[in-house]
């Protein structure tokens, strides 16, 4: 009897792959086949969009920017509340200024990447591997949307909240609770980072036609697969996530929040994330990453290569493997960023 481990790697491998690309089709009709697919493995979207309904529950003056922490309504029952950093000095002027939606990763919340303690004071200490790249975001000139992913920070579910613990978090039980009634995770936080997107299409700081997004870990999950499938994102920024799912989470105990029922009968990582093409893709991954490793990524960027090939746009994605952790790197991500929304 071979290995449990070989026997579970040989699943994945043999899975049937049904919308993988194919320079054998034309490259609009495997986007539309496999955006389709994947939204429906997602557990889908709302037919119709609710109310958002912002109220506006702080504003605080920062040293070159400042910073609002606004509320909106994306499902019916559901508020998310985000912070939305504007620049004293776009670097577009005069108004309106391009924007980014910045997607945290596992931790406490979008407070951790706008240089804030779990209880909304000022932090003075190590910015972990955030590197409160929000903040770096907003003095580049970018407008900032800096989300409030479900599960994470206010959006805990009361055992978690009163816990005294910060960064634990509420991703199993509201995983797990999704799943039980055809829905995922990852198609939540999707659609709430599209609620977030109509949002700043609504402030008249923002040019609707140049809104960018940049996540890490399990954001870098949210941004890349938000861009795949919302093509109002002019471009991405995905860090420490781009790989593939068999050299990924298959290879260890991974968040809950990372599963999509049925994804590999479909396709691959870097076939979801080529549905961003042809519109501008950079991937961020450390060499020492230990979650998400290069030998992945450097797999998942020949794949990219190619889908972009197809659709007449190589140049279009980049990477920066950098010699580093699980973290995010910053200023080549944001040099390009730059280059794309200008």
């Amino acid at each position: 009897m071979e290995p449990l481990e070989q026997y579970m790697k040989k699943l994945a491998g043999s899975a049937q792959r049904n919308s993988a690309f194919s320079k054998d089709m034309p490259f609009q009709q495997w986007r539309d086949e496999l955006t389709a697919a994947f939204t429906e493995r997602l557990g889908g979207f709302p037919e119709i969009a609710e109310e958002l309904q912002p109220v506006l529950l702080e504003r605080t003056v920062c040293s070159g920017y400042t910073r609002e922490r606004i509320e909106i309504t994306t499902y019916e029952g559901l508020r998310m509340p985000l912070y939305l950093l504007i620049p004293d000095q776009p670097f577009s002027t005069p108004a309106p200024a391009p924007a980014v939606l910045a997607i945290h990763g596992h931790g406490y919340g979008s407070r951790e990447i706008v240089g804030l303690n779990p209880d909304g004071s000022d932090r003075q200490g190590d910015p972990g591997l955030h590197k409160d790249f929000a903040v770096s975001l907003v003095k580049q000139g970018f407008v900032v949307a800096a989300t409030e992913l479900l599960g994470f920070g206010d959006r805990r579910l009361e055992e978690d909240l009163t816990s005294g613990e910060p960064g634990r978090n509420s991703c199993f039980r509201l995983s797990s609770a999704l799943l039980m009634v055809g829905k995922t995770m990852a198609g939540y936080r999707i659609y709430e980072t599209m609620r977030a997107l109509d949002y700043l299409q609504t402030r008249k700081e923002v040019e609707s036609e140049r809104i960018g997004i940049m996540g890490i870990s399990g954001g870098g999950l949210v941004a890349g697969f938000t861009a795949a499938l919302d093509e109002r994102i002019a471009c991405a920024v995905v860090s420490g996530y781009a790989n593939t799912f068999v050299d990924s989470i298959l290879t260890r105990n991974h968040c809950l929040d990372n599963y999509i029922p049925g994804i590999l009968l479909e396709a691959e990582m870097p076939d979801l994330l080529g549905l961003i093409a042809p519109r501008g893709l950079f991937l961020e991954s450390g060499d020492a990453d230990h979650l998400f490793g290069p030998r992945g990524t450097k797999f998942a960027l020949t794949q990219l290569q190619t889908i972009y090939r197809s659709a007449n746009h190589i140049g279009q994605v980049e990477a920066d493997f950098f010699t580093g952790g699980h973290e995010i790197h910053g200023e080549p991500a944001f040099a390009w960023l730059r280059k794309q929304l200008t």
